[in-house]
């Protein structure tokens, strides 16, 4: 696998340099937000059980049911496959995130695999599970497998911070954001990063949060 790896800062620096050497935006962009975050986090079934825990609750909401899940010993792959549904249900699972995350658990993922694979198929083999859609998928493969050209198209906060860094006259959808996102390959993950600082910058001096 011939694909970049975002290790450290210095990874992050090379990127944002090519970005802002290729597109005038970006080093616009770079210059209100400063060095970027790296954001890197570790992989394997719980940051998987973790993304569904938070799909469609507030970050509140999202942290009080891991806290109970990690309470009730439910965040191990081995344990959660060997737990009832009411176990899961009685942390404050819905039924369909139950159901995700047993499917999950019992799905047999080789997450070192996983992370030896193209990150095209390991994204595919991600969106195969159920409840783990494109936008989750690639938000792992970003952050916990640090792929530097992976970007999730589908994600709002993109697509608004484009619209502003870009003076578009509308917010772009994903398709649209995905084939933009072209132009920054090699270092797409690292474009997404840049337009999530620039959109806390532009929301912080509107005065929203």
């Amino acid at each position: 696998m011939d694909e970049r790896i975002i290790t450290g800062p210095d990874c992050l620096a090379e990127g944002a340099a090519w970005l802002a050497a290729r597109e005038p935006a970006f080093g616009r962009a770079l210059a209100l937000t400063g060095p970027l975050p790296l954001r890197l986090r570790p992989g394997g079934f719980a940051a998987l059980l973790d993304a569904i825990v938070s799909q469609q609750v507030s970050v509140a909401s999202a942290n009080a049911i891991w806290a109970r899940l990690a309470e009730a010993g439910l965040t191990e792959e081995a344990r959660v496959a060997a737990a009832g549904e009411e176990a899961l249900r009685a942390c404050g699972l819905s039924r369909p995130k139950v159901r995700y995350a047993l499917a999950l658990s019992r799905a047999g993922l080789d997450y070192a695999a996983l992370g030896r694979l193209p990150a095209d198929e390991a994204i595919g083999r991600l969106v195969a599970l159920p409840g783990i859609g494109r936008w989750t998928a690639e938000i792992y493969a970003m952050f916990s497998l640090g792929r530097a050209d992976v970007f999730a198209a589908g994600d709002l906060a993109l697509q608004e911070a484009t619209r502003h860094l870009f003076d578009l006259p509308a917010r772009p959808g994903e398709p649209a954001l995905r084939t933009m996102a072209e132009a920054w390959s090699p270092w797409r993950a690292v474009a997404a990063r840049a337009l999530w600082a620039y959109y806390r910058h532009v929301k912080s001096r509107e005065g929203t949060r």
